[in-house]
């Protein structure tokens, strides 16, 4: 890790807490509309992965990016997720309404849930997202399989940004940063490992 330079006030690694931070209100400025929230996501961790190769990891180069890779593509992955957001949530509600066999019921669509939210997420954070959904997807969800250990990162990331969010409100304008972050790292440290 780099040493301080003259005059600087803070060392490497609050630097890239800070542009986390920035990155990730961007992110949650970005993701306002809501179906531009995959590719908010996707490209907040494409800044982040970029700061490995000492890119600037900021909100500037965050809305640049974000502008140039918006396209068709991204609405519909957006349409979908909100869709599957939008089914979950009503068959959770008809399962707590008191249906026969409810209760067994939202617990399997609760995991189906969770799977289809830790694949969504994982192809976030994959390269190939910038360009094309359906190979980031089709990676993501052999990565979910063939990495249990990651897809558990990620959903501990997850329960940890609702956490916070949900302790305090004014953080879950934060909250996409250190999410970004945490699936940028669960997906480059299969690199690392060298992971098959």
């Amino acid at each position: 890790m780099p040493a301080r330079e003259a005059g600087e006030v803070f060392g490497p690694r609050m630097t890239l807490f800070a542009d986390v931070l920035s990155v990730g209100l961007a992110t949650a400025v970005a993701c306002l509309p809501l179906l531009t929230a995959p590719a908010a996501l996707s490209t907040a961790c494409a800044v982040l992965r970029g700061a490995r190769e000492d890119r600037p990891a900021t909100a500037g180069r965050y809305f640049v990016l974000l502008r140039r890779r918006l396209r068709t593509g991204d609405f519909v992955v957006g349409a979908l997720a909100a869709a599957g957001v939008l089914l979950l949530a009503a068959d959770l509600a008809l399962a707590r309404a008191g249906l026969p066999g409810g209760s067994a019921f939202a617990v399997i669509a609760a995991c189906i849930g969770a799977c289809a939210m830790v694949t969504g997420l994982r192809a976030c954070a994959r390269p190939e997202s910038l360009t094309d959904w359906r190979t980031a997807l089709r990676r993501a969800g052999r990565d979910c399989v063939g990495d249990l250990g990651g897809s558990g990162l990620v959903l501990l990331a997850v329960a940890t940004a609702a956490l916070c969010a949900w302790m305090l409100v004014p953080l879950a304008f934060l909250a996409p940063g250190p999410l970004a972050l945490a699936l940028t790292a669960v997906d480059v440290r299969r690199d690392v490992e060298f992971i098959p």
